[in-house]
């Protein structure tokens, strides 16, 4: 209160409160609302108003002296979070009685009114009012003190801790608003963007309309590369690649096509909001941002997973014109496949082949073959395999078109002295594992519905595997028991890394070797 009169004003630095700007308190409303909470928590202004109102009741004149010192507590309150960690909106009530602001007996003498929230949204569920205030409250921290606005550099902490995206969304964020590319974003200028326009979007919404082209109703793959650069630039566990810009660009490629192949459910190239907000891929994002570990990202992040693609398809590109040809993809996995499956994929039949070269299977074609073939349980792999199959692309799979890719299997346990397994009996087994529908057929609904689907293409062209599912390895038994979370794929590329670790150590002692004898 004043010395001379009975209202009392209103003083931040009494509540350690240094960082709240004069402009801040006038410009929110809830700002002085909740300063003037914690002020009367205080125990000094606690006695304070029991005396004014125990003067106010036996009618003593109201004559307040100055403001009482009182000891010095830091506000613990955080701020709320709009978004959780996994990356989905924050589940908030809606109130659905009269506003607390309002007198009590008010409350009391008013009917009670049925309330029904809304409960469709175009661009997703709004946050609360409290939520839009704190961010330009937030807004008004950050940008204190920049009247002309903040660079980039400084930025980047707008972009996690206020719009609450992964860090290495900071320079897509900044151009989006930076429109005349002045190198500055005023705060006027992102309060209009974010807080106005894209803070009632959930994050799906949000990254979506972030990356992708104006003109456009879906993301492309080009879409995604300005946030990868960035990621390779910033992120700790991709630090020491920055001296190999060619296997940055590798890296990012790799991602790039285990995004689409996961996520990009139609495989067209053009991921639409829908399979976005579908996908993990969000999660992945957000994960990617808080570890420093990158091989610990499984989904599309891993540079282990990474290392084991390039690796794989290095090895069987003899000539290293990063183009693959039947006779190259016969020897992959020690010869594991039948030349009839391999013959399917070369007719583009499971998928088009993005190579312009004729009988020839790109890099990217390579990364949606290995990516199917280690892991036959995901969708997209039932999916790759099931069109291989369907000779005649009924949308059915027959007895005479498993036949006919089996009859190759038999021949090659004939010719390496195994005990051949009739068909009969493998059709048998086949309709024991998948339980179709009818018996006389099996559509891809009934292979998606079972777990051994994938064991049943193992068994009509990659004989490897065939033979290791009859045998039940128990050491893979006890793997996946132990990371039940991990999928076939992960383990593929486990594996496959130490090997080829442990190779390259072989070679660099070698080297080593022959550089002290010479």
């Amino acid at each position: 209160m004043d010395h001379n009169g009975d209202v009392c004003l209103l003083q931040p630095e009494l509540l350690q409160l240094n960082e709240v700007s004069s402009l801040a308190i006038k410009s929110n409303s809830f700002v002085a609302d909740n300063l003037f909470q914690q002020w009367l928590s205080l125990p000094d202004s606690t006695s304070l108003v029991k005396s004014l109102i125990h003067k106010a009741k036996t009618g003593v004149p109201l004559n307040i002296s100055g403001a009482t010192s009182s000891p010095r507590t830091p506000s613990n309150v955080p701020p709320l979070s709009p978004r959780s960690s996994s990356g989905s909106p924050r589940v908030t009530k809606q109130r659905t009685g009269p506003s607390v602001l309002g007198s009590p007996l008010k409350v009391l003498t008013e009917p009670i009114k049925e309330f029904i929230p809304q409960f469709y949204f175009q661009n997703g569920r709004p946050p609360p009012n409290e939520l839009k205030e704190r961010c330009l409250f937030r807004s008004n921290q950050f940008f204190y003190g920049h009247a002309n606005g903040l660079s980039l550099d400084e930025f980047k902490p707008v972009t996690k801790e206020i719009c609450m995206l992964p860090s290495f969304f900071s320079t897509t964020l900044f151009r989006k608003i930076d429109v005349a590319s002045t190198g500055i974003v005023t705060r006027d200028a992102f309060v209009d963007f974010w807080v106005n326009n894209m803070l009632t979007k959930d994050t799906a919404t949000q990254i979506f309309e972030l990356l992708k082209q104006p003109d456009l109703g879906y993301l492309t793959q080009e879409d995604f590369k300005p946030i990868l650069r960035e990621l390779l630039t910033t992120h700790p566990g991709l630090e020491f690649l920055q001296s190999t810009p060619e296997f940055q660009e590798r890296y990012a490629e790799t991602v790039i096509y285990r995004i689409y192949y996961y996520v990009n459910r139609t495989c067209n190239g053009r991921l639409t909001l829908r399979e976005l907000k579908r996908g993990n891929l969000i999660t992945a994002m957000l994960h990617a941002d808080e570890e420093e570990d990158i091989n610990k990202i499984l989904k599309f992040f891993s540079y282990e997973h990474f290392y084991v693609i390039y690796c794989k398809f290095w090895e069987l590109d003899t000539d290293h014109d990063f183009l693959i040809d039947k006779e190259n993809l016969i020897r992959y996995g020690n010869h594991a496949l039948t030349y009839r499956i391999v013959d399917r994929i070369f007719s583009q039949v499971p998928r088009k082949f993005t190579s312009e070269v004729e009988g020839k299977m790109g890099y990217e074609d390579f990364v949606y073959f290995i990516l199917s073939e280690e892991d036959k349980s995901s969708e997209p792999s039932l999916e790759y395999w099931f069109k291989c199959i369907d000779l005649d692309g009924n949308g059915v799979l027959t007895r005479n078109e498993l036949q006919f890719f089996y009859e190759e299997q038999l021949h090659r346990m004939e010719c390496m002295a195994q005990e051949p397994v009739l068909f009969e009996d493998i059709l048998c087994q086949i309709v024991d594992m998948v339980k179709p529908q009818d018996e006389e057929y099996f559509t891809l609904h009934d292979l998606k519905g079972s777990k051994l689907s994938g064991s049943c293409f193992n068994i009509l062209f990659n004989l490897n595997k065939f033979m290791a599912f009859e045998s039940r390895d128990p050491f893979l038994i006890r793997q996946e028991r132990e990371n039940p979370t991990m999928t076939e794929w992960d383990r593929f590329a486990h594996r496959e890394y130490i090997r080829l670790s442990m190779e390259e150590d072989a070679d660099d002692a070698s080297n080593d070797l022959l550089i002290e004898v010479n």
